[in-house]
């Protein structure tokens, strides 16, 4: 049987995508609402400390990669370990693009002239961190789309396996185990926070397109929409390879931010922290997906006060909690999520008007 979301249940010859123009309209306005919400965060974060404004900046990029990993998974439900391997990518080429020739010839001394000698513009190396994630997913995915299921995972994990090698191994060109330091700090709260509001963005426009329609289909019954004469593998490819632009540029704004790079930061924790994030609120909404980002990092830095020390006022001592308890706690709430709310906090759907009216 299909679901009432499936676009069989509206549009059974076709997927011809006509959204009414009042049906969009409540769709948008709430992400619109939402990037006011944001953009007050951000005025709010001028009055706040540095370690205050470094989490909120973190959490930005997080909220990038997220929606980047919901591009292709929630609309897919194919399960993808992939993202922070297209981070990892996007972080490397545009440090390789952006940081000076004399900071190269210090730890990279393996690169080709033109590349040792060249300093770009960060405008440059965001894109081209985003373009080149882009490009290793179109070929990767050629072949990986055509999977599913646990084959499917199985396959994406081995190529974030694979990134890790390889990046950690290439000494003269990524620094390899070592830190690759010396990278432009241009990072803030501000622009990340934009970058963010531009995800949502592009996710949204990709989300109400006829290509976006036609995987969800597939999504919620593979072999009626092959019937229905979906190219199944070309809308996974194009939700891969635009999932994968959007997670290379959040790894390059991530790497910026540092200021330094490690194969390690791109690895199996964020993995699994970026999947929780989009589980929990919901991977089958755009919507599920920005809110699981605000829970987790909001209950994460809770959890991190509880662990340093958190004094209350008319408390003589503060309040500590045992080390470890955020991952207990994260691990808890992924899993009763899993157990009592498999849809996740959004329960699979996106906030409307009429929804929030009613």
């Amino acid at each position: 049987m299909i679901d009432r979301a499936s676009p069989f249940a509206k549009n059974p010859k076709g997927f011809v995508h006509s959204l009414p123009s009042r049906a969009g309209l409540e769709r948008l306005l709430p992400l619109l609402i939402l990037v006011v919400i944001v953009a007050a965060i951000m005025l709010l974060a001028g009055q706040l400390g540095i370690v205050q404004q470094r989490r909120i900046t973190l959490g930005f990029i997080s909220m990038i990669s997220v929606v980047g990993l919901y591009v292709f998974m929630g609309n897919s439900g194919v399960l993808n370990f992939s993202s922070v391997a297209f981070m990892a990518i996007g972080a490397y080429v545009s440090a390789l693009l952006t940081m000076r020739p004399q900071v190269k010839a210090t730890f990279l001394r393996d690169l080709p002239d033109w590349l040792a000698s060249a300093q770009f513009d960060p405008w440059i190396g965001i894109l081209a961190g985003g373009l080149v994630a882009a490009l290793v997913a179109l070929i990767v995915g050629l072949p990986l789309m055509r999977l599913s299921g646990i084959g499917a995972g199985i396959a994406t994990l081995s190529l974030l396996i694979i990134c890790y090698i390889v990046l950690g191994n290439w000494t003269g060109v990524t620094g390899g185990q070592r830190s690759l330091m010396g990278l432009p700090t241009y990072v803030t709260v501000w622009n990340a926070g934009l970058a963010a509001i531009g995800a949502i963005i592009l996710a949204f426009i990709y989300q109400e397109s006829r290509s976006c329609l036609a995987l969800r289909a597939s999504r919620e019954d593979e072999v009626a929409a092959r019937a229905a004469g979906v190219r199944v593998v070309r809308e996974r490819l194009t939700a891969f390879v635009l999932g994968a632009f959007i997670c290379g540029i959040a790894g390059v704004f991530y790497g910026h931010f540092l200021g330094t790079l490690r194969v390690e930061n791109f690895y199996l924790d964020p993995t699994f922290l970026y999947i929780t994030m989009l589980v929990v609120g919901g991977m089958r909404s755009l919507t599920g997906a920005v809110s699981g980002v605000i829970v987790i990092s909001a209950l994460a830095e809770i959890l991190r006060l509880l662990e340093v020390g958190l004094r209350l006022p008319g408390l003589d001592a503060a309040i500590r909690a045992p080390a470890g308890l955020g991952d207990v706690v994260l691990a808890a709430l992924m899993l009763g999520i899993i157990l009592f709310r498999p849809q996740g906090i959004t329960g699979g759907r996106e906030i409307t008007l009429r929804g929030l009216r009613d």
